[in-house]
């Protein structure tokens, strides 16, 4: 059965890939893991410091939407590294397509 990938690209403001990387990497994947939401991967593009990807996995799209809905409702988030992820962002995309699990499985042992 395959699963449904959110895939989230940002393009930062000049200068704040490292410390967008910091925030994510310390304060907001540790939040997402707490909360139960898959990260299949994030970082920096390889083409722009400024560039970043985040990578998110769900069982369907109804849990996806319940879960972020929750996820962006909390507390825990909004008082947490909102501002300082959203502050540091110029635009973003959002794609979401489905995936066989072993597929992902494999993009989280790439190490991207």
């Amino acid at each position: 059965m395959k699963r449904i990938i959110e895939i989230l690209l940002y393009t930062l403001k000049p200068g704040s890939g490292a410390e967008f990387h910091r925030i994510m990497k310390e304060i907001s994947v540790p939040l997402h893991n707490k909360m139960g939401i898959d990260i299949v991967a994030y970082g920096n593009s390889l083409h722009d410091p400024d560039a970043y990807f985040l990578i998110r996995s769900f069982e369907s799209l109804e849990q996806l939407n319940s879960t972020l809905d929750s996820f962006y409702k909390s507390e825990a988030w909004r008082n947490g590294p909102r501002t300082d992820i959203i502050e540091r962002i110029s635009t973003s995309l959002k794609s979401v397509v489905s995936l066989h699990p072993e597929a992902i499985d494999e993009l989280k042992r790439s190490g991207l």
